[in-house]
């Protein structure tokens, strides 16, 4: 979650592209996301999700229409309303 959230902050001087890839793609999907989806459901269940959200800019969500997410947290998202 730390190298997550250290990654994201980079957003506005690398590459969006490039920053979504690695960040979304490639830590919360294929490391962050099976870790949670191992973790037993409860309020550590809950800070840890939060906490995930917390690192992604506001910034990729503005131009969002309402019920939409972006590509890259499908699963993620998918898990949240499980």
């Amino acid at each position: 979650l730390q190298l997550l959230s250290n990654v994201l902050l980079w957003d506005g001087i690398v590459q969006e592209d490039a920053l979504r890839g690695l960040g979304l793609n490639k830590l919360l999907n294929r490391y962050l996301l099976l870790n949670l989806l191992n973790t037993p459901p409860g309020l550590d269940h809950i800070e840890k999700c939060s906490k995930v959200v917390a690192c992604f800019p506001e910034r990729w969500f503005q131009d969002l229409k309402s019920g939409s997410t972006l590509p890259e947290l499908l699963n993620f998202c998918q898990h949240l309303l499980q």
